[in-house]
């Protein structure tokens, strides 16, 4: 006779119940990312998406995949989750975009020691209005309770986007040439980039989250996680009608190593870092963290979250149409006759880097 307690799955610390109810409360929110090609029901083993209902006749499929870092341990830190999803869906959308590619569905990947409902739902809400401004569909995602894997309190997300773009409308480097202009799309600030090293900086500081970040009025907090910009829906019009070479996404490696992404050999990207107004936020990082101006370039987007390789002609008319859009755009260097790669020049100080 066996007289061992019976063990259920939530005595090993994983509620079904509790899933059951985050599926339920956020597929409203699923819904609310519909848009032609999918219906973003939640529920079955799959998502479908019809390419021909979306207006496609040629298209290639574009893959991207990211997540958010260790700017989650600042968000779980401050009790902010509402804005991370944004991020989840920028990281990889952006990516999407730099090949001409319009965002067409977006999954996710939500692992947590122990489910949090609230928590949760909050970080889905966030996802559904990343995907919104984005334009794509939310058609699916997995919640993973893993107790033991994960402290309580922490979760980590994954995100997975694909896009498509017409065959002839792909951006893969080969217009882009000497005499062609770098603009600069602003930032929202950090993005979700480098955070390891703002933690690290904050730690040795003893910085309080709550301090107003000077020159910029914020809780040091807030400005930290504010997210990442999205910015599909300024720049695919432009995209479509042939007006931009090359577009780089400045996430991890900064301006330096993402700039040659976008560059065919021969080509060498010139950035002028005082052709902008570095905002104040990263002003305080580097004093704080004493960062050397260079290491600041391959580490942050100092402002500047994507890159636009156009000819010359168009410059001027992009910077206004992407400033009507509601992204803040200055013309910030020039391609030249080159080794492939980016040279960064400040104030007395310049950053090589090549490909």
């Amino acid at each position: 006779m066996n007289d061992k307690t019976g063990l259920s799955y939530e005595d090993a610390g994983v509620s079904i119940e509790a899933g059951n109810a985050l599926v339920k409360a956020i597929a409203p929110l699923a819904r609310a990312t519909a848009r032609p090609g999918a219906d973003a029901a939640l529920g079955g083993f799959g998502g479908l998406f019809d390419l021909k209902a979306a207006g496609f006749t040629d298209p290639l499929l574009v893959a991207a995949n990211d997540g958010v870092g260790t700017k989650l341990k600042l968000a779980i830190d401050c009790g902010r989750h509402r804005g991370v999803g944004i991020d989840l869906v920028a990281m990889c959308v952006n990516d999407l975009v730099v090949q001409g590619a319009e965002p067409l569905f977006f999954l996710d990947y939500y692992a947590t020691g122990k489910l949090d409902n609230d928590v949760a739902a909050q970080v889905v809400a966030s996802i559904a209005e990343g995907c919104q401004e984005a334009g794509c569909a939310l058609i699916g995602g997995e919640t993973a309770e893993m107790p033991g894997m994960y402290a309580a309190d922490d979760y980590d997300l994954a995100g997975f986007c694909v896009g498509a773009v017409e065959r002839g409308q792909l951006i893969d480097a080969s217009r882009v040439a000497a005499g062609d202009v770098l603009l600069g799309l602003a930032s929202n600030g950090v993005h979700s980039n480098g955070f390891s090293l703002v933690r690290r900086i904050i730690e040795r500081e003893g910085w309080d989250l709550d301090m107003v970040v000077p020159g910029d009025g914020r809780g040091l907090g807030e400005a930290l996680l504010a997210p990442t910009r999205i910015y599909v829906r300024a720049l695919l019009d432009p995209i479509r009608a042939g007006r931009i070479h090359g577009l780089a996404h400045i996430t991890g490696g900064g301006l330096l190593e993402n700039i040659p992404r976008s560059l065919p050999q021969g080509c060498h990207a010139h950035v002028d870092m005082t052709a902008w107004e570095r905002p104040a936020l990263f002003t305080l990082l580097q004093e704080g963290g004493n960062v050397a101006e260079a290491e600041m370039a391959r580490t942050f987007n100092c402002g500047i979250g994507m890159v636009a390789i156009v000819p010359a002609h168009e410059a001027e008319a992009l910077i206004l149409e992407l400033g009507r859009a509601g992204v803040e755009t200055v013309r910030i260097g020039e391609v030249r006759a080159g080794e492939r790669g980016c040279t960064v020049t400040g104030e007395g100080w310049s950053a090589t880097h090549g490909q």
